[in-house]
């Protein structure tokens, strides 16, 4: 592979940078300028150590955890934070004020649904380099690019950056790292790559229209993170020549351990906080990240048993929008995966329509102040029940006082078994998003619902938890073990009818290794992303694909 040195474009700096994916060439020199090479070189090497010790502390508690049985709790040595009545986060901009939907798993490298979302009527749009977003050196150009586009007003037909939804920009998680970027002899931190790009590109000029620059943060485990990012901030917005606070970030608490240090999380960000997001799966998984080992830990059959009305997510969820009202931060809630159907009218439009109102007036009644859609055709609806059943711009004024959650509550398993229903699903789902991976993209379409490394993660999680703890199906007391999970893979790919059936045989290689590992693999992205088969399956099989990709979205616009 040839590389391009950064000092070969006059940059007195040790950085490497992988020359640009085949029709991407012009889309990598905008990004790669010698402004913004450097202070990506500044950004990482000044927060590159502090990112390893973050994951290093993350294995210490996770060791620390299985060796003492402890479980998490509130901490003893922050309780001032929690007792001290007085502060608060810094008010939102207005334009954060009122997001009743946010699009969500919105990869910006799909340009054509990028620009839907810019003219829809949602009052944001989650922009993901994380979930929804296959990391390819491809997708990450093409969608950063995709960004400045819009932006800088570039796209015809897009109302003005200051008038269409706002742009929740969502950088790859700690655990991710950017393969093509070299600073001092490591690879990039993918956070710090796309936040750094992003950052320097963009952040000037959402300052200056009050539309940013706004983010998500994903999978925050500890108020230690927290202060981490705090600091990238505060370091970024001085290097930039932007006010303290100009960057607001809402923080995604995915981790139960995280789910004890919401207060503290928000102290942290205070001055930058936009508030705080729970969703279901990826929290779900973390259960079986960091106690899948213990039986009574087992999660049962989330097709069946698992949703946001069973106690131990009923109790994250008031205990979110508490905790941010509270502190007057935004309290947001997840994504609703299902798809309408093309026909209006018919009985499974008003059916699919009717379930996803049930699941977000859930949401409304625990006092969110906004959730996200995937399916564009469900903004007008989800908003219309925010008029409906609120007042105002946010449910701020929603203290949640009735409100008492504890330790038990939190990590109260619900009751229920596995179904052999429940195992198909999680084996399809986690073949699936391999396979999809495989061909570059970060999310796919199952079953009426949109499924992206979420869902994947939970699936996986499942399985490989009924195998280590050999848990019989509720349909026929068969264990849940090697052979049968192998069976039932093996039947999963000669039923599916994909276009490219090797890439799919991979994908179900691939998703066993993972699933019959003897430890668990802590996130199924990061050991997709340094798996070698992923890597050089890219190499070898999507350059080819992504690039006619590219040009027929090209054409069309």
């Amino acid at each position: 592979v040839n590389i391009v040195f950064a000092s070969l474009i006059t940059l007195p700096i040790r950085m490497e940078v992988l020359p640009p994916p085949s029709g991407l060439e012009a889309q990598h020199a905008a990004l790669f300028t010698t402004g913004s090479l450097n202070f990506l070189h500044e950004l990482i090497s000044t927060f590159d150590k502090d990112v390893d010790q973050i994951l290093q502390l993350r294995m210490s508690r996770k060791a620390h955890s299985d060796l003492s049985g402890e479980l998490p709790h509130f901490l003893e040595k922050t309780a001032p934070i929690r007792a001290d009545p007085a502060w608060r986060v810094l008010p939102v901009p207005s334009r954060l004020q009122k997001r009743h939907v946010d699009i969500g798993d919105m990869a910006p490298c799909d340009a054509l649904r990028f620009i839907k979302a810019l003219q829809s009527s949602a009052q944001g749009i989650q922009v993901d380099f994380d979930d929804g977003n296959c990391p390819t050196f491809r997708n990450q150009i093409t969608g950063i690019y995709n960004v400045i586009q819009a932006v800088n007003n570039q796209f015809p037909g897009v109302p003005h950056i200051s008038q269409a939804p706002v742009l929740m920009l969502r950088p790859r998680a700690w655990n991710m790292v950017e393969h093509n970027v070299m600073v001092e002899g490591k690879e990039a931190p993918g956070p710090l790559f796309d936040f750094g790009l992003l950052m320097f590109h963009c952040g000037k000029m959402l300052f200056q229209h009050k539309s940013g620059p706004f983010f998500y943060l994903s999978k925050v485990e500890s108020f230690i993170e927290a202060r981490l990012w705090n600091r990238i901030f505060v370091w970024t917005q001085e290097k930039l020549g932007l006010p303290l606070g100009s960057i607001k970030a809402t923080v995604l608490i995915e981790n139960v351990f995280a789910a004890f240090e919401m207060e503290e999380i928000l102290y942290e960000l205070r001055e930058h906080s936009a508030g705080l997001n729970c969703g279901i799966w990826d929290y779900s998984a973390s259960f079986v990240n960091k106690f899948g080992h213990r039986e009574d830990f087992l999660l049962p059959d989330r097709s069946k048993y698992v949703n946001m009305e069973k106690h131990f997510l009923r109790s994250y969820m008031d205990l979110l929008v508490q905790t941010c009202h509270r502190r007057g931060a935004l309290a947001t809630g997840g994504m609703a995966a299902l798809m309408l159907p093309g026909r209006l009218h018919t009985d499974s439009y008003t059916r699919v329509l009717a379930s996803v109102k049930r699941q977000k007036m859930l949401e409304i009644s625990a006092g969110v102040d906004g959730f996200m859609v995937y399916d564009l055709n469900l903004i007008k609806p989800m908003q219309e029940l925010f008029q409906v059943h609120t007042d105002g711009d946010n449910q701020l004024h929603r203290l949640r006082e009735d409100v008492s959650v504890t330790p038990k509550d939190l990590l109260s398993m619900p009751l229920g078994g596995v179904t052999l229903y429940g195992l198909k699903y999680n084996i399809a789902v986690g073949v699936l998003f391999i396979n999809a991976w495989l061909s570059g993209k970060g999310h796919f379409f199952f079953r009426g619902q949109v499924e992206d490394s979420a869902t994947a993660e939970i699936s996986r999680s499942q399985v490989w938890q009924w195998i280590r703890h050999q848990a019989r199906l509720e349909d026929d007391s068969r264990v849940v073990n090697r052979q049968l999970v192998a069976d039932l893979t093996e039947e999963l790919t000669s039923d599916l009818s994909v276009r490219c059936l090797s890439r799919l045989y991979t994908a179900a290689d691939m998703f066993l290794e993972i699933v019959l590992k003897r430890h668990y693999p802590e996130f199924i992205t990061s050991y997709l992303n340094q798996d070698h088969t992923f890597l050089s399956y890219q190499d070898q099989h999507t350059e080819e694909e992504e690039a006619l990709e590219t040009n027929k979205q090209q054409s069309k616009l």
